[in-house]
């Protein structure tokens, strides 16, 4: 393994040189970067024109600059020289605008693409065991609907009947007769195709899913919850218990009492240090993510000790298991403060709240849970453009290895062996169709760090791709040289860590 990484980085650095030469060239002969002050008017012409020539090194042939940019970028490797990716035309460090971007853009492309892969995989495996049914049609028309829309036009159909319907809705939040309906249909439809099984069951959960959702609506419309929207104590607690069971089936199989033991112990204790817990992150002089990741940690730490006494011989999935149901119970509790936050949030944004544009509301002064909440609500639609196209393309691909997967002769023997559907699914089949889902995901996560230049355009955010952008119109050389080195960077980490993974996913794959 030290000798492939090695070896990948010797050939990486190679290529990052060659490549990043010919990058220089052709954005050096792109355009003239003085050509703005040829045209300006003011007395000083002269002087600024000396001083971006002296700043950008313009007296200089191509190569000898290319050396200097290099020479600069070399010492982002050595800790403690300093970064130095130049000037921009107007005088800013490039680092300093590329640190910026970069954040900017990691908030945005983070919860998109890390959702389109659990959501577009999930979904896609569910559809490769439901083939040919009603879910697998749904499933299938509606991925090839998002994929061929352009992300644009997604863009603005999110701002108009998504945004500026529902904060019109949140002015006065009451679920009408129509809707409940409308809503309890498709839950209906929903739920009878995940389960699946014969006509008759089909139907049964269809009836049973619509009714409880139409109760549910009707319940919350009457106690006034979407005014006042929180989980509360024992809601929290159930979603807790309903996780351990769940991650239990996925993980290890209800049959292992002792997982589902540890799973269930590590709710229980959740469900009762949420009190003090809630109470110490929500009040205001100790909010901080740094407390929450301190609570992470030692919720981590507890779940690890109840799994590992629970676990027996089966340590390893119990340990797995419970530590997986402690973060999620913590993340309920993060989401009940979230959503008890929200009226008070209403009100500083006059009841917009959910944002069309920008990263954040000007001049908010909120509390720490305010100011978090209105970078979610910030967040909400650009991810969500991002993650329907990405959808898309991870069920399709998550669907066609399965498929392929599922009808190879090792998962028919695993069957015939007596291994339950789940360990078929999860450790036989699943393991290997993740194989070329970790390609896609390695260069997807290499080139997404590059930025979504036309979302982050519609929804007004400054990231990579409007850096990028404004730097070409510009005739900015140290901005897109910046940009690449960044965005090549990525590709070449990211597609070595899929190569690292694909020894840890099929060991019959070695790296040497």
């Amino acid at each position: 393994m030290p000798v492939f990484v090695l070896r990948r980085l010797v050939v990486s650095v190679f290529i990052l040189l060659v490549s990043s030469f010919l990058i220089f060239f052709l954005v050096a002969n792109s355009g003239d970067p003085l050509g703005d002050l040829r045209t300006d008017t003011s007395p000083n012409r002269e002087q600024k024109i000396e001083h971006r020539i002296e700043k950008l090194h313009l007296d200089q042939p191509v190569p000898q600059r290319y050396m200097t940019w290099l020479g600069g970028v070399s010492k982002c490797a050595v800790p403690g020289l300093g970064c130095d990716l130049g000037q921009s035309v107007r005088d800013q460090d490039v680092s300093v605008l590329l640190s910026q971007a970069l954040s900017a853009t990691l908030q945005l492309v983070t919860a998109a693409i890390v959702l389109s892969i659990i959501l577009g995989v999930t979904v896609g495996v569910v559809s490769s065991l439901r083939q040919y049914s009603g879910f697998d049609y749904t499933i299938t028309f509606t991925a090839f609907l998002f994929f061929s829309l352009p992300v644009f036009w997604v863009a603005v159909l999110l701002k108009q009947y998504l945004a500026i319907e529902a904060n019109d809705w949140y002015d006065d939040p009451k679920i009408g007769l129509t809707s409940t309906v409308v809503l309890s249909l498709l839950s209906g439809l929903f739920w009878g195709a995940i389960l699946g099984g014969k006509r008759a069951r089909r139907w049964i959960v269809r009836g049973t899913a619509a009714v409880l959702t139409a109760g549910l609506l009707q319940y919350l419309s009457a106690v006034e919850w979407f005014q006042r929207p929180a989980l509360g104590p024992a809601l929290i607690a159930l979603l807790s218990f309903g996780t351990a069971v769940g991650l239990t089936a996925l993980l290890a199989g209800l049959h292992r009492r002792n997982v589902l033991y540890g799973c269930l112990t590590t709710a229980a204790v959740g469900s009762v240090v949420q009190f003090p817990a809630l109470n110490w992150i929500e009040d205001s002089t100790w909010a901080s993510w740094t407390n929450v990741g301190l609570l992470a940690l030692g919720a981590i730490a507890v779940a690890a000790v109840i799994g590992y006494f629970f676990g027996g011989l089966d340590r390893g999935p119990a340990i797995r298991a419970c530590v997986l149901t402690a973060l999620f119970t913590g993340a309920f509790m993060v989401t009940d403060i979230l959503l008890r936050t929200v009226p008070s949030y209403s009100q500083k944004v006059n009841g917009r709240i959910l944002a069309t544009t920008g990263a954040e509301t000007p001049d908010l002064n909120g509390t720490f849970w305010q100011n978090q909440l209105d970078q979610i609500t910030h967040l909400i639609l650009p991810t969500l453009a991002i993650m329907l196209i990405s959808f898309a393309t991870y069920s399709r691909y998550s669907r066609a290895t399965m498929l392929d997967v599922m009808n190879q002769d090792y998962v028919r023997t695993a069957r015939a062996k007596g291994l339950t559907e789940r360990t078929v699914v999860v450790r036989h089949a699943f393991r290997n169709a993740l194989i070329p889902l970790t390609t896609l995901a390695a260069v997807d996560l290499g080139v997404i760090v590059g930025g979504a230049v036309i979302t982050e355009k519609v929804f007004a955010r400054r990231g990579m791709g409007s850096l990028f952008v404004t730097a070409l119109d510009q005739v900015d050389p140290n901005p897109v040289m910046g940009f690449y080195i960044v965005t090549a960077v990525s590709i070449v980490v990211f597609n070595m860590l899929a190569d690292i993974a694909y020894a840890y996913l099929d060991p019959r794959i070695r790296l040497s």
